[in-house]
């Protein structure tokens, strides 16, 4: 059984995707633990939390953890996507939960249940990565807990927040490279270019939609969303770019990687928050371009296979 603590910033793609941990049988969701990102931390809190109350799934705790960048503030939230309240202006039609987040931090949550654990424990980075940063650095002892890092972020060919960057590594550049370049837990990127290309279609939502109140309760939540991918895509889908993370999670190897090393820009240019995937040829680097630790890179996978899976596992069959 796979264990899993998912930390989160919902966000559309994210609910999908913690309604597809929380509903898989083959998964043990730990904990999910939130951190600033699409909107405010507060509200970010309270969506993770209706989520888990539509998944019938308050036995899971929720922990609420950074409310901003390790250094920086960040530069906007992503209100043009995912809507006011980072779900389409319709949270509060998802049901209101019955259990408060937990009084310990995300943090304090994460390492607990990290020391506790008698098997490794994957953790599953789909926001910012500020509190994986902070865990990492207050208790590196913990490390050897972690049996991988599954997070979706970056980009290999241009990012969505600017040119260069992606939304979750652009948000807090500084706590990125901590964790990609700075750490050794083992870790799976899962970029841009691949969750474009695993879009769905108002078909995959529609057979959603009528699998009953829960997938009915997901697809009401994706107009404002809908409306922006309409514009990215130039046809009427909708990208789950979290949902692709948590699928790998949960089925390691149903996203094909390469191992590359990895920086992150933390300089002020334009091209801040961009992830530097080196793609030279093996061999000699000239001096003073040292690679840093290679990071998997999810660059394939079947995206048929992968839709049906994602589908199949919200509609909990």
């Amino acid at each position: 059984m796979t264990r899993l603590i998912i930390d989160t910033d919902p966000g559309v793609d994210d609910a999908f995707a913690i309604t597809l941990a929380a509903l898989d049988p083959g998964a043990e969701l730990l904990a999910v633990t939130t951190v600033f990102g699409n909107v405010a931390l507060p509200a970010t809190t309270a969506n993770a939390r209706r989520v888990l109350a539509l998944c019938e799934r308050e036995d899971v705790p929720v922990a609420a953890g950074a409310d901003r960048p390790l250094v920086h503030p960040q530069p906007h939230r992503a209100h043009h996507a995912h809507g006011s309240d980072g779900l389409s202006g319709r949270s509060a039609a998802l049901p209101n939960s019955t259990r408060a987040a937990r009084t310990a931090g995300a943090v304090d949550l994460m390492a607990r249940l990290l020391d506790e654990a008698d098997e490794p424990v994957t953790i599953v980075p789909i926001g910012p990565l500020t509190n994986i940063a902070l865990l990492l650095a207050s208790y590196p002892e913990l490390a050897t807990k972690i049996e991988r890092l599954v997070v979706m972020g970056g980009a290999v060919h241009g990012g969505n927040s600017t040119a260069a960057a992606e939304f979750n590594i652009w948000s807090d550049p500084e706590a990125a490279r901590r964790v990609l370049v700075g750490e050794s837990v083992p870790c799976v990127l899962v970029p841009l270019d691949l969750t474009y290309r695993c879009a769905v279609g108002t078909g995959w939502l529609d057979t959603l939609r009528g699998s009953g109140p829960r997938g009915a309760a997901l697809c009401a939540l994706v107009p404002d969303y809908l409306e922006h991918y309409r514009a990215a895509l130039g046809w009427d889908g909708i990208v789950l770019h979290d949902a692709v993370a948590v699928a790998e999670a949960l089925r390691p190897g149903i996203l094909d990687g390469v191992s590359y090393p990895l920086d992150v820009d933390c300089s002020f240019g334009p091209s801040r928050g961009a992830t530097i995937i080196d793609r030279r040829r093996g061999g000699p680097h000239p001096a003073g371009t040292a690679q840093t630790r290679a990071v998997d890179i999810a660059m394939d996978t079947d995206l048929d296979g992968l839709r049906e899976f994602l589908l199949a596992g919200l509609c909990g069959g």
